[in-house]
Formats: structure tokens, sequence, C-alpha cells
């Protein structure tokens, strides 16, 4: 059976580099070492040693959605699809994945290529989140205050950013996950109410939406 392409061998020890060291520790000398080839190939396969990130990032990222696809699509409620992205953020982070993720964002702040690649690492997330959010949130009240779009940018973002948070405070990242968990909750009861008091949560939510 053959091996890992040339080019996988040098994404792979990119996003190797990334794990050990951080973004600032990736040079050609650096992949090539932890690919087991010649620098030279970096620039023969990917021209640059940042376009070799940018590819890594997007390859990586869909590896990473692809292996979650079917579960993102058993969620049939807003607490089941909290509970799996607490079950997501842990695999990843054990895995050394949102560590590299939050390197690439971290890299990315300069602009360029890497931050091109990294919005659309970024964007495979954001769509399976809210596919799920488009089927569980049919016909909620919700919907009159957000829009899914806009709701499944911020459950990312509120997961990435625990990633940062639960580093210098654990126990805070815990409770603002268990926060999340309380709001689906509380958006599985509204699902749950009767015509005339959806209705009622309905035209509230309109009013507060117009005044914001």
């Amino acid at each position: 059976m053959n091996g890992p392409s040339t080019k996988q061998r040098l994404i792979d020890g990119a996003l190797e580099t990334i794990r050990t060291g951080g973004v600032t520790a990736v040079s050609a000398r650096t992949v090539a070492a932890a690919a087991g080839t010649n620098q030279a190939l970096i620039f023969y396969h990917f021209g640059s040693v940042e376009e070799l990130l940018a590819q890594a990032c997007v390859t990586a990222t869909e590896s990473r959605v692809s292996h979650y696809r079917d579960r993102f699509a058993e969620v049939s409620t807003l607490g089941e699809l909290l509970e799996l992205g607490r079950t997501i953020h842990a695999e990843e982070r054990a895995e050394g994945n949102m560590a590299v993720l939050a390197q690439t964002l971290a890299g990315a702040q300069a602009g360029g290529r890497l931050a091109e690649a990294t919005r659309q690492a970024l964007d495979k997330w954001v769509r399976e989140v809210q596919g799920a959010l488009d089927r569980v949130l049919t016909g909620s009240p919700v919907l009159d205050l957000t829009e899914t779009d806009g709701l499944a940018h911020a459950i990312s973002a509120g997961f990435l950013g625990l990633t940062l948070f639960e580093t210098v405070d654990p126990a805070g990242a815990e409770q603002a996950l268990a926060a999340l968990g309380q709001l689906a909750v509380l958006v599985d009861v509204l699902e749950g109410l009767g015509p005339v008091a959806t209705r009622a949560v309905r035209a509230k939510l309109r009013k507060t939406a117009k005044r914001s």
C-alpha cells in the first residue's frame, strides 16, 4: 500500500509544526523536518510557505468537518446541537486541532492568503452549524428575532473563543458552556408552547427586534 503523497506529508508536517510550536515556529526548514522531506519541495508543490499553510488549514478543516457531518445531520433540537458542539470541542482540543485553528487565526491577523484560507476554513464549520439550525428552528419564534446565518456565526465564534478562554479560566469556560445549554433549554420550551402562547412570544420578539 502506498503511503501519503509528498504534498500530503508537507501538509501534515505543517500542521504538526503548528501543534507543537505554534504558527511562529513554521518555516520551510521546520516543516520539511517534520515531513521528512527536502524543504525545496515546499516551493515546488506550493510556491511558498504561506500557501502551504493556507492549503493545510483548508484541507485539514474539510477533513474534520466531514468526520462530523453525519452527526450534524442527526441533530433534532438546539440542545442536541450544543451538546454536539461540546463533543466536537473536546475531541478537537484533544487532537490539537482547535489549537491549530487558533494559531492560524493569530497568523491571519496580518491579512494575505492565510487570512482568506482561515475564513474559508471557519466557513466550513459555520455552514454545518447553519444547516442544523435551519432544520431545528423551522417555524420557531426565535427566527423572528435573528437569522440562522448570524446565529451560526455566533455559535461557531463562541466555541472557538472558548478554546482561548479555557486556557486561562477553565471554570469560566465551563460556566459559559452551561449558560449556552440553558439557552437551548429555553428555546426548546418555546418550541413546546401552544399556538396562542407562541403568537404572543412571536409578537413580543418582533417588537423587541424593531427597537434594537
